[in-house]
């Protein structure tokens, strides 16, 4: 049984959903997202809830339900509150610039790092050590912020790097734990 894809979605006030031949579109004060999805899906708007229904009991059915589910949850949930992910970066002389639609980046290489932000997603910083990435496409946002983690990974020894605000990173001793 999914119980993910079970769940009734909660329309909030001031969105507005509509559904044609399974392609979902979903209006709000943030902005507008569409989504194509399965034709096995059922979709349907009904006393300000969104409903999605199977057609059987197959395992590769019920995991397309939630799935579908839990992506038109994103769709409402980014049009009306949008997403953030905010990135810190730990090392001597390591800094964020940001300037337009454009990040630099000094991590450690003999040269900043130049990031073009998209036209959808919008950069913002909160000091030069961290950063907050905004828009309203929930895996745009995550996407993006991984390639930026991904110039300058957190090394488990000192922990240099891009990391994720609040993520753990596991330490390690080094050489002088062997002897």
């Amino acid at each position: 049984m999914s119980r993910i894809g079970n769940r009734k979605l909660n329309i909030p006030e001031g969105v507005t959903v509509t559904v044609n031949d399974n392609v979902v579109t979903v209006k709000g004060p943030k902005g507008e997202l569409t989504n194509t999805f399965s034709k096995d899906m059922s979709i349907s708007v009904e006393d300000n809830k969104v409903i999605i229904k199977r057609p059987n009991d197959i395992k590769f059915m019920k995991s397309l339900h939630g799935t579908t589910n839990a992506l038109i949850s994103n769709m409402i949930e980014g049009v009306s509150a949008g997403f953030r992910k905010e990135l810190e970066i730990v090392g001597v002389g390591y800094r964020f610039q940001v300037s337009g639609n454009k990040i630099s980046v000094n991590a450690g290489f003999s040269h900043p790092v130049e990031v073009v932000v998209p036209n959808y997603l919008k950069a913002e910083q909160i000091s030069t050590t961290e950063i907050a990435i905004n828009g309203i496409d929930k895996q745009k946002v995550s996407e993006f912020a991984a390639n930026i983690r991904k110039l300058r990974g957190p090394e488990p020894y000192k922990g240099k790097g891009i990391r994720y605000k609040g993520e753990y990173i596991r330490r390690k001793e080094g050489k002088k734990a062997a002897k």
